[in-house]
């Protein structure tokens, strides 16, 4: 019975491996500043924020984990804050949860990374596999935050090895009613893509995920994984799907379009973001299938399908 304590528990990932995690095998804690309902008895809740470091401290004297799994993280600010709130969270909350682990000779870290730290490069091989450079780029904080955690966690393997670390560099994970910005994209009545390029997306099932992060908390190998089901879907791919039209831009007409709508309000995206469709990460899942020991049950066909015909498209 390992002692696990999981951080950002609150999201959809978290309440995904609450609901997966195997009482015979696990003693679980989890922690996040929201409030978790309707939890298993056996499962203890604290709050947490990551940002403070004597509360972080506090809740390790209390829990003496062996195991962490660090899911905090903040994809898309809440209204009133900024890169600023972020980049607390992200890249000083993980620093907390780093010392608090080296105070209470924690026997292993698990960290959900993002393929996005690979950043969003014409370089950048199709597919990636887990040797490629991290480079995530700075106009996208939650890329470069994924670049500076994961650095951090470099500098961390080789001044304390004693700490194992499973790092899991995760696709867009989809399941039943996850929405976010990318799922928005799939509910206009036109989808975008760019003439240079098919922009393809690599999914990964929040089922498949939880059951991946529970084999990192056990009997995973420690080490560096892309988390993706086989094979991407470009665009024109998911528009046949979604039986919708394609829109396709020479990228320089929509860097200029968006030039001029974001300054004047008319969007929300700069000129900036159409590198994300340029040259988004592809990951190469053959390390977590060989290595890791994971196949997942889903490709990322059969997770986007999955996902559509819950979301009702």
């Amino acid at each position: 019975m390992k002692r696990v304590l999981i951080t950002g528990a609150a999201g959809h990932v978290g309440q995904a491996l609450i609901s997966s995690v195997p009482k015979d095998r696990f003693v679980v804690s989890v922690s996040d500043v929201t409030e978790i309902h309707d939890l298993p008895d056996e499962i203890s809740y604290y709050v947490l924020d990551v940002r403070d470091q004597e509360m972080v401290r506090d809740l390790f004297s209390k829990c003496k984990p062996e195991v962490v799994v660090h899911l905090a993280s903040i994809v898309t600010p809440p209204k009133g804050s900024g890169r600023e709130f972020a980049y607390d969270v992200d890249v000083n909350g993980t620093r907390n949860i780093i010392d608090a682990c080296l105070e209470f000779d924690v026997k292993r870290l698990v960290v959900t990374s993002s393929g996005a730290a690979y950043g969003y490069h014409p370089e950048n091989s199709v597919p990636l596999a887990e040797d490629a450079p991290i480079r995530g780029n700075y106009e996208f904080p939650y890329s470069y935050h994924k670049r500076l955690v994961e650095e951090m966690l470099a500098n961390l393997r080789a001044s304390n090895p004693e700490l194992e670390q499973v790092v899991l560099r995760v696709g867009t994970i989809l399941g039943v009613g996850i929405e976010n910005q990318i799922t928005a994209l799939f509910h206009k009545p036109r989808l975008l893509s760019l003439r240079e390029t098919d922009s393809p997306f690599v999914f990964i099932w929040d089922a498949d995920l939880a059951k991946i992060i529970l084999h990192a908390c056990d009997e995973g190998k420690p080490g560096i994984y892309n988390v993706a089901g086989d094979g991407a879907l470009g665009m024109h791919d998911i528009a046949a799907l979604l039986k919708k039209p394609l829109m396709r831009f020479p990228s320089w007409l929509l860097k200029a379009l968006l030039a001029i709508a974001s300054p004047l309000g008319l969007s929300r995206y700069g000129p900036e973001q159409v590198r994300f469709l340029q040259f988004r990460p592809v990951l190469d899942n053959t390390r977590l299938k060989r290595e890791f020991g994971y196949v997942p049950e889903k490709t990322s066909l059969e997770v986007f399908k999955f996902w559509q015909e819950h979301a009702g498209l």
